[in-house]
Formats: structure tokens, sequence, C-alpha cells
């Protein structure tokens, strides 16, 4: 469900720059039970590296390898979760399509060695920055606070290792 947002909020979450609509995936098997594709309002501010992105100190290359390690960074579970199991049900044995080579362990792992094939060519100095922006989610102040380093250094930072994730994942530039 869309976050809603109310005039008491602060300023930043009713940016309309900031607000990106963005359509569902349809996850209905045939045609005859297709619905009317759905959208959301997804607020980019919400994630620092989207933040970055949507005020012109990241490429669009940049943003793309920052997903490419948190989304590998998801899909092996590495971070934290809850004792239950959220994922949908089960579908239908009818299925169209070839089945899936691998297990969900199976892809949790592959993209574990990916995430730790990121972070390793990033080096021991600059994977410090990339998992704190990129997976975890702080902001750059708090990331450079925490490091120790000086103000404003952060980003220039961050932007080095994200053009060096983009090598890594061989990204177009």
């Amino acid at each position: 469900m869309p976050r809603r947002t109310t005039a008491a909020e602060p300023a930043k979450f009713r940016d309309p720059r900031l607000l990106v609509e963005r359509a569902l995936p349809d996850l209905a098997e045939n045609a005859s039970t297709r619905r009317a594709r759905r959208t959301v309002t997804v607020n980019l501010s919400e994630s620092p590296l989207s933040w970055l992105h949507a005020h012109g100190h990241l490429t669009d290359r940049q943003l793309l390898a920052g997903e490419k390690l948190r989304g590998d960074y998801e899909s092996a579970c590495l971070g934290p979760r809850t004792t239950m199991v959220w994922d949908s049900s089960p579908v239908s044995r009818g299925k169209r399509g070839a089945p899936s080579p691998c297990t969900p362990t199976e892809h949790a792992l592959h993209a574990k060695q990916r995430f730790d094939g990121a972070l390793a060519a990033l080096g021991r100095d600059l994977s410090d920055i990339a998992w704190r922006v990129i997976c975890a989610g702080e902001g750059i102040p708090v990331a450079e606070k925490a490091m120790g380093w000086p103000l404003r250094s952060g980003k220039l930072v961050l932007r080095i290792a994200l053009d060096r994730l983009a090598d890594y994942y061989r990204l177009p530039g």
C-alpha cells in the first residue's frame, strides 16, 4: 500500500520531484485472469542512493551498480529477517515455462558469491561505505560519522566505490 502524506509531515515527503509512479508486475498466469496494470507511488527520498541520484549527485550507471549490489545483498538473505516467512503462497503446478534450474537456496548462494565478489573488488577501504549506504540504508552523514571521516567526504568516496562496482558488474558506461 503506498504511503499517504499529510500536511503535518516534513516537506521532503511531499516534494513532487521525488514522487515517481512505478508499475507493479502482473502476477496473473493467463490472459483471462489478468487485471488492469496497477501503479504505486515511490518516494525516492526513502533510499539514500535514490535520493543522491534524484538530486543529480550520481549517474544512472552508478545507481544501477548500487541497485545490483543491493539486489545481491537481499537475494542472499544477508539482511535482518523476521521469523515468519512472508513469501507468496505456492502457485498451481500448471505453470508455463521451463522449471528453474536452481532451488531458492542455490539462488541465495549464487547471490552471496556475487555479493562477496563485489565487496572484494571494492577492497577494504571502499566496501565499508558501500555496505553502509547501499545495503544498510544509512545516510551519508551517518556513515561518515560512524567511520570517523571528515564531513562531505563520504559522497566522493561512495561515487568512487560505485564506479568500481559498475566495472565489476560490467555495466556499459
